[in-house]
């Protein structure tokens, strides 16, 4: 083999190894870049999971505020209503006990009308002789007198006890003080004018006299 014909093998030799060699150097780039993309493609995907996560965390909190946030309305509005109907519960029993004591004003003002009308009754029967008494009218007054003292019992009105009693201001108004051995200390002796209660409360003051 001539000599300038092994030049050129080496020279073929040479550029085949250097071509060989930046075929592998690209080779190797290649790998690492398809490797560098790979990894940035799983943390891409890991950055999206974690997003992902993020989100969905996110929205759970969100609704779990959004429930809270319902649950203490519902909470307001049942309060509220609890509120309002102890207020008109309170307002309902204020009115029916004012109802009660208007009537039991008004109630009171006709049996006070009415007292002396019934004062009259007992005057007059008590000027009866005892033949009149057999007469029909006399007997149609005692009639009267009886029914209307009957229908003001039923209503509630009731005389106040007196005689041989204790005397207490809540009912009796004593106009004389006598000295008598046959009554005891603060007893009242006699009942000038006579006293009424409707129900439970005083509507005239028996008017008597008291032992000392």
């Amino acid at each position: 083999m001539e000599e300038n014909e092994v030049k050129d093998l080496e020279e073929t030799i040479e550029e085949t190894a250097e071509q060989a060699a930046e075929e592998a150097e690209e080779s190797r780039t290649a790998e690492d870049a398809a490797d560098r993309t790979g990894e940035a493609a799983e943390n891409e995907d890991a950055k999206d999971e974690g997003k992902g996560e993020a989100k969905e965390g996110k929205g759970f909190f969100k609704k779990k505020e959004k429930k809270d946030k319902r649950d203490e309305q519902i909470a307001e509005l049942n309060d509220k209503v609890l509120r309002q109907m102890a207020e008109f519960e309170n307002f309902r029993k204020r009115t029916e006990k004012e109802k009660s004591q208007m009537f039991e004003i008004g109630a009171k003002s006709i049996v006070e009308k009415l007292l002396p009308v019934l004062d009259n009754f007992e005057r007059g029967l008590a000027t009866v002789s005892e033949e009149e008494k057999n007469g029909a009218f006399a007997q149609g007054i005692e009639k009267i007198y009886k029914q209307l003292v009957t229908e003001l019992a039923e209503a509630g009105v009731t005389p106040i006890e007196a005689v041989g009693k204790e005397f207490n201001p809540d009912f009796h108004n004593a106009v004389m003080h006598i000295e008598d051995e046959n009554f005891g200390e603060n007893i009242v002796a006699e009942e000038f004018q006579k006293g009424y209660m409707y129900k439970d409360s005083v509507v005239r003051h028996s008017m008597v006299k008291v032992a000392n």
